[in-house]
């Protein structure tokens, strides 16, 4: 049967967010443009879902924030997204006594502020607090505009941050340090290193300086630092870009699994249940997918007679790829309340404690021996945990009637439980035992048991829903489960870099000059930013005019 062959200027790889913004700007500047998503819907990990039977509820199913998407790109593709704020950055109970925690108001004044460390008998640090996050302020104002820009060289982005002070605490050295340094209470300590350990698994005081990336990331969203619930959760997001897209002129095609790749323009796929492959040639080819996977691609690309691929043997190459396949270290539990559950800290509302991010077991101590135990193969003791309550900041994404009854959704993001933890266990069990971990990790603060107020779905099961990293592997085509397909970079270009062509200048380029990065796994990629595919189209642009 002959393969069926159309001719495109881009084939995008992948239907998440960044690969629908790739497509709605190039769409827009009048490229013919086809984007290829294996799954029955778009968004990638940016969706909502009906995930309890029979419960009218739409949960972010995998990402869940918004800080890093840029209002340039929501401007420039007229994006109707709605972003709130929340009040409340955090709360963290104390894990030695769970009745006094730390609760941060972002419209505290500061007495108050003072007044909430001096609560858990840290005052000194309550200065601390407001001049540290000042400074990663100026990070953010500086920094942040310069993602959706060339790439700024080391020096010239040392230079736009003047200040050789936090140049070597933030860049140079490492994050633990700087931490340590400002501040003395363990439980402050460790609600300041989250942000650099968030699905990245390492140490704060690792020479690797990964947990910096992961923190600067965390820190620079919007040129603020803030993070945002989107209004109607995150597909409200993914819908947008996808309509946008549309509109534009894009073919959007879904149950389109790309099978093979060749660097000369060509992709192979297959649609849904159809018989045989179809064929699409482009001058170029925009990869929304992790280097890993388009590394599989181009391999399966490859003159079916060829056993090697660059003088390295295929049995070889299928041992490295899982050497240095990259690492997701995280659990991610959705679960629906009938009500909020109550607090031991009676201090505290629940509705002001679960507005932010609850931190649960995560004080710095707590952080370092639950790396130990999971660098050891043993899933943490007490499991590190960050809590978020949606509903609290958008209602919508519940039905009125369940909205009225008190119910409530939590998202849990559980850190350093490293995928290495399948060589240990199947992804079944690990998945029981992570979910009774979360479950121990909340009920540790509570004043009752969590599971007392999970509400049940239409055949009475427990609406509480768990995700591994081999669940992302497989779901969504991350490797390892890794949510940020692979090892954070710098958002500026290394030493010595080459900054010759378009796709290289934009931090989107790959060993094949049709084939560009336009996903997480570009240099200042991550997150839910758009950022990858934002630039990706620009590279592409600025290519086709020169």
């Amino acid at each position: 049967m002959p393969i069926t062959s159309t001719e495109h200027d881009v084939v995008i790889l992948g239907g998440g967010h960044n690969g629908l913004i790739a497509a709605a700007y190039l769409a827009r500047a009048g490229k013919r443009v086809l984007l290829l998503e294996r799954s029955d819907h778009l968004g990638g990990a940016a969706v909502s879902a009906d995930a309890f039977e029979g419960v009218d509820a739409r949960l972010s199913r995998y990402s869940y924030l918004v800080s890093l998407l840029p209002q340039r790109i929501i401007d420039d593709l007229g994006l109707d997204v709605r972003l709130v704020r929340r009040r409340f950055s955090s709360y963290t109970p104390d894990p030695a006594d769970p009745s006094r925690g730390l609760l941060v108001d972002n419209e505290a004044d500061a007495a108050s502020t003072t007044a909430a460390f001096t609560r858990i008998e840290a005052e000194p640090d309550a200065a601390a607090w407001q001049s540290f996050y000042a400074d990663t302020a100026r990070l953010a104002e500086r920094l942040f505009p310069t993602l959706t820009e060339p790439l700024p060289t080391r020096d010239e982005a040392r230079e736009l941050i003047g200040d050789e002070r936090l140049w070597r605490e933030f860049v140079e050295r490492p994050l633990g340090e700087a931490i340590d340094a400002r501040f003395t209470s363990d439980l402050v300590r460790g609600v300041v290193a989250t942000d650099g350990l968030i699905g990245t698994f390492t140490e704060l005081d690792d020479p690797s300086l990964d947990a910096n990336r992961c923190f600067l990331y965390h820190v620079i969203g919007g040129g603020t630092g803030d993070w945002d619930v989107p209004v109607g959760g995150m597909g409200a997001v993914t819908g947008e870009l996808a309509r946008a897209a549309r509109e534009a002129g894009a073919e959007l095609a879904t149950g389109a699994e790309v099978v093979a790749v060749d660097p000369s323009g060509e992709v192979r796929w297959r649609q849904g249940e159809a018989p045989g492959e179809r064929m699409a040639r482009a001058d170029v080819i925009l990869a929304n997918v992790a280097p890993a996977v388009l590394d599989r691609l181009l391999a399966a690309g490859a003159p079916a007679s060829s056993a090697t691929n660059g003088g390295v043997p295929a049995v070889v190459r299928e041992r490295l790829r899982h050497l240095h396949a990259p690492e997701g270290a995280q659990v991610k539990v959705n679960l629906l309340l009938t009500r909020l559950p109550k607090l031991r800290d009676t201090a505290v509302a629940p509705e002001a404690a679960f507005a932010g991010t609850f931190h649960i077991n995560e004080l710095e101590s707590q952080l370092e021996a639950a790396y130990g135990e999971a660098a050891r193969g043993r899933i943490p003791s007490q499991l590190p945990c960050e809590i978020y309550c949606h509903t609290l900041s958008d209602p919508s994404i519940l039905s009125p009637e369940l909205a009225a009854s008190g119910a409530h959704t939590l998202t849990v993001f559980g850190l350093h439980v490293p995928h290495r933890l399948l060589e240990r266990f199947d992804n079944d069990e690990l998945r029981g035992h992570l979910q009774t971990a979360v479950l121990a990790s909340l009920d540790s603060v509570l004043a009752e048991p969590i599971e007392g107020v999970i509400a049940t779905d239409a055949s009475g099961r427990p609406c509480i829903e768990t995700k591994t990293t081999l669940d992302l592997e497989e779901a969504l085509a991350m490797p390892g489960g890794n949510i940020f397909h692979g090892p954070l970079s710098w958002p500026w270009a290394a030493p010595g870099a080459a900054l010759a062509t378009p796709a290289e200048r934009w931090g989107v380029a790959t060993a094949h000059p049709g084939i560009l990065l336009c996903g997480s796994g570009a240099v200042r990629g991550g997150a839910v930013s758009g950022i990858g595919g934002h630039n990706a189209a620009m590279a592409v642009l600025e290519a086709s005019v020169g």
